[in-house]
């Protein structure tokens, strides 16, 4: 496969040619391993199983986790997930499908934006950059929203742009309608952070007028007609829960109060940019530095260049102001970086094609043969199919099922999904009532909604698989003698499976729970 950007610019044949690179490298990249890639801990399970509890209850609206509503997330990715079960099996292949799906989407429509501002080679080789980084291959493969939410928004600004600077106002009404689908994706930063962009490049150009525009006026209208196929019915069924939660918790409170204190430094997001443009920043950061040094620096005077560089500015801006910080939360600024970047390596031609062949081979490799093993130590996979038989076993012999807990270990949703089985969080009756969600109060326990299970309540005549780390995490390892000290019962432990031991402890009488 040729990387080359050194072709002369000769109309539809080399758009024809680099559109099929791009194709065959986004399938390369994106496609291939997928299905050995396992539904790890604590993000991913989160949606998968959203997805799954969605399709078993039959109601497409309302999102839900552990028999409860789930008001974490939009509806959007949930629904792509149920198509791809739908369509596919409920396989981990089927769960990763959309997301490199819109990262192929993304690259192409990288190379369209960079084609049409500077040229064929600038679109290809951006279009390169961002499928071959670091942050692109992992968003991804990674069962989240962000490939969904940077297609809506950068297809919202490369929209409004086309609009803007051709004249033709009919591509408002296409941005309006992604902002729309971004909002469903990811709540009300679907909006705001490109509303942003636009005006502070509006107000860099001195055309602020233009969102007096009827064709802006008419675009809310749309926007809102979108947002309301989805807002509506849950704030009629669901009502000042759904409000609470989704807006005080997951946006209002993940803005103010860091969810993991320890990444809230203001270094985060630099280092996500030169590990996430892995390799590419790195060997543009010299050029720069010279230039910095020579004070060979001035702001952009046109246009393109302008809109780029509000583009990655305000993202970066934006989510360094948040308390909460995640790696991926920056990756709607890799469009925009990575034509940048491109016009920077179309004048480096061989190093271009050096880095690009490189970067395919070793992502390559990782999605064959790093990830799956990586990513099974940190799913719930390996023990949820002996789990599942321990469980029907126990029934079989009593009656009833078991009580399946999880137990000075990290709760493993990829458990539940894998295994179909009810798992609750064991923990004492005072730790119960911390995480328990309280009415009135806004804070981070609204995201502990696992079952929960207080050690004083444990049944005596009821079988007992208990769940815990094979690697004495959390304080040390579990052993018979101990689990009957701490928890009494008599203890036997039945299964090790991947970085999970299973225990059971057996009814003590041959009577069982109803």
């Amino acid at each position: 496969m040729g990387f080359g950007i050194e072709q002369a610019d000769d109309g539809g044949r080399t758009m024809r040619h680099h559109l099929a690179i791009l194709l065959l490298l986004g399938i390369l990249l994106y496609f291939v391993g997928n299905g050995s890639l396992a539904i790890t801990d604590p993000v991913e399970s989160n949606y998968t199983l959203t997805a799954k509890e969605m399709i078993a209850s039959g109601d497409y609206v309302s999102p839900r986790i552990y028999g409860n509503y789930w008001y974490d997330k939009p509806v959007f990715f949930y629904w792509e997930l149920i198509a791809a079960f739908e369509a596919f099996g409920q396989t981990d292949f089927a769960a990763r499908f959309f997301p490199g799906l819109w990262m192929i989407v993304s690259m192409l429509m990288t190379y369209g934006f960079g084609r049409r501002l500077f040229g064929e080679r600038v679109g290809f080789a951006a279009a390169i950059i961002l499928g071959a980084s670091v942050e692109g291959w992992y968003v991804g493969h990674a069962v989240i929203t962000d490939t969904t939410l940077v297609v809506a928004i950068s297809g919202m600004l490369i929209a409004f742009f086309a609009g803007y600077t051709r004249r033709e106002k009919h591509w408002y009404y296409l941005a309006f309608a992604l902002a729309g689908v971004a909002v469903l994706t990811k709540g009300p930063i679907g909006l705001c952070l490109p509303g942003l962009i636009i005006l502070v490049f509006l107000a860099w150009e001195r055309r602020l007028k233009e969102l007096l525009s009827i064709h802006i006026l008419l675009g809310f209208v749309l926007f809102f007609a979108v947002c309301a196929l989805w807002y509506v019915p849950m704030v009629q069924l669901h009502g000042a829960d759904f409000l609470d939660t989704f807006l005080g918790v997951h946006n209002v409170l993940r803005a103010t109060v860091s969810e993991h204190p320890e990444q809230n430094v203001w270094y985060f997001y630099l280092l996500v940019f030169l590990g996430g443009c892995f390799p590419w920043s790195l060997a543009v950061l010299p050029a720069v530095v010279r230039k910095i040094f020579h004070r060979d620096v001035y702001l952009p005077q046109s246009s393109e260049v302008r809109f780029l560089v509000v583009w990655a500015v305000c993202v970066f801006g934006t989510f360094q102001c948040f308390a909460t910080k995640y790696i991926t939360y920056t990756f709607p600024y890799m469009v925009p970086l990575a034509i940048l970047f491109a016009r920077y390596f179309v004048g480096h031609t061989q190093l271009f094609r050096s880095l690009a062949g490189f970067m395919t081979a070793l992502l390559v490799v990782a999605a064959c043969f790093v990830a799956p093993p990586l990513m099974r130590g940190h799913s719930g996979v390996e023990a949820a199919a002996p789990l599942a038989v321990l469980s029907q076993a126990s029934e079989a012999r009593t009656g009833t099922a078991p009580l399946v807990v999880s137990y000075r270990t990290d709760y493993q949703t990829s458990l539940v999904y894998y295994s179909g089985l009810r798992v609750a969080r064991l923990e004492t009756a005072e730790v119960v009532e911390k995480f328990r969600p309280h009415d009135g109060e806004i804070s981070w326990s609204a995201k502990e909604v696992m079952p929960f299970e207080a050690v004083e309540d444990l049944p005596k005549n009821r079988d007992i698989l208990l769940v815990t780390g094979a690697d004495g995490e959390h304080g040390g390892e579990l052993t018979e003698d101990e689990l009957a000290r701490l928890l009494s019962g008599s203890w036997q432990l039945v299964q090790t499976a991947g970085n999970r031991r299973i225990f059971l402890c057996k009814a003590v009488t041959g009577e069982v729970a109803e």
